[in-house]
């Protein structure tokens, strides 16, 4: 498969169709430059790039799956720390609603197109268009772009630049002040995703950061970006979670996020053998479909029937790929409803 730059209208989502990278695809702009970063890695400038994007053609949908709802998993308060609108679980006591990007790269998403105070005050104001069409608090939240996928290999060989610790603190300072929850993602290229977590390590200490991976961008060995699209493997997830359940019992947390992107089937290898049994962390799958309504509907339903029984889902809007944006009634009005929403 070659990369090509592709309209969305005329990528259809459906057994003979074609689908394009999604947030990533956008979000992670395949960044050329790069300098030494601390650890053996790159940072980058996001901002002096433009996005890139290119088509493939997409799984089927699974014969047979059911839709299974989100499992009661409230906590009762009490005097230990709390996530944002309460209580020491995710779900179902709370509904997302994010801005991602990166900071200062308008290029990467939408969070990235204003300082932190104003994306501040903008997440609020589209987290409250959902306030009464949920029957749950509705949080806002940052999703960001922690490690972005890049055309070169850089000095660790990765293909992917590591913001440091240092530029993301701010960001999830201002969270913190405002009841806002954060997921940093991950775009590992070669790099294995447990590896580039640790990085965040002091960042996910705070009680209201969870964590993401875009699974299009993590490469096999002698694959680069934008050759194919990528995919992560169940066992690698596994121990990335395994990871966090741990940081999360030994120092008292609540229950983390590990949100995984998905738009194809294949971007996620042995679903069966994901575990979604460890109390310390809530596992989501996140449609991130985008193009037509018609398209968009077709991967949420695929990716929906994929995924592993009780596994909450999200629904991810694009401001600009998008041939028509989906009003929150719209979202709201999908089955199961989604937990997590976000913008790019």
């Amino acid at each position: 498969m070659c990369p090509r730059a592709c309209d969305p209208a005329s990528a259809p989502v459906g057994d003979s169709g074609t689908v394009r990278f999604s947030a990533a695809v956008l979000a992670a702009v395949l960044l050329a430059g790069c300098g030494s970063g601390a650890g053996g890695g790159q940072t980058s400038d996001p901002a002096a790039h433009a996005p890139a994007a290119v088509t493939a053609t997409p799984d089927p949908t699974p014969a047979s799956a059911t839709d299974v709802a989100t499992p009661d998993a409230t906590a009762a308060p009490d005097e230990r720390t709390e996530l944002p609108g309460g209580g020491r679980t995710l779900f179902p006591g709370r509904r997302l609603v994010a801005l991602y990007g990166h900071p200062g790269a308008p290029s990467l998403g939408v969070l990235g197109e204003q300082p932190v105070a104003e994306a501040v005050a903008r997440a609020g104001r589209v987290a409250r268009s959902y306030d009464r069409l949920s029957t749950v608090p509705v949080v806002p939240a940052f999703e960001l772009i922690a490690t972005v996928a890049q055309r070169s290999a850089g000095a660790d060989g990765d293909y992917s630049g590591e913001s440091t610790v240092a530029e993301l603190r701010p960001w999830v300072r201002a969270a913190a002040r405002h009841g806002m929850y954060v997921v940093l993602d991950v775009q590992p290229g070669r790099a294995d995703v447990l590896d580039q977590v640790k990085r965040y390590r002091s960042l996910l200490l705070e009680p209201h950061v969870g964590l993401a991976v875009d699974p299009e961008w993590k490469l096999a060995r002698g694959q680069k970006p934008l050759g194919q699209i990528g995919s992560i493997g169940a066992a690698e997830i596994n121990r990335t979670t395994a990871w966090l359940a741990g940081l999360t019992r030994s120092n008292d947390l609540p229950q983390k996020l590990f949100v995984v992107h998905q738009f194809r089937l294949s971007m996620l290898r042995n679903t069966d053998r994901l575990r979604t049994d460890r109390p310390e962390v809530a596992l989501l799958v996140h449609m991130d479909g985008l193009g037509s309504p018609s398209q968009k509907d077709a991967t949420w339903d695929a990716v929906k029937h994929a995924r592993p029984d009780g596994v909450p889902l999200g629904w991810k809007n694009f401001y600009d790929e998008d041939t028509r944006l989906f009003t929150p009634g719209q979202v709201m009005a999908k089955r199961p409803r989604p937990v997590m929403i976000s913008y790019q």
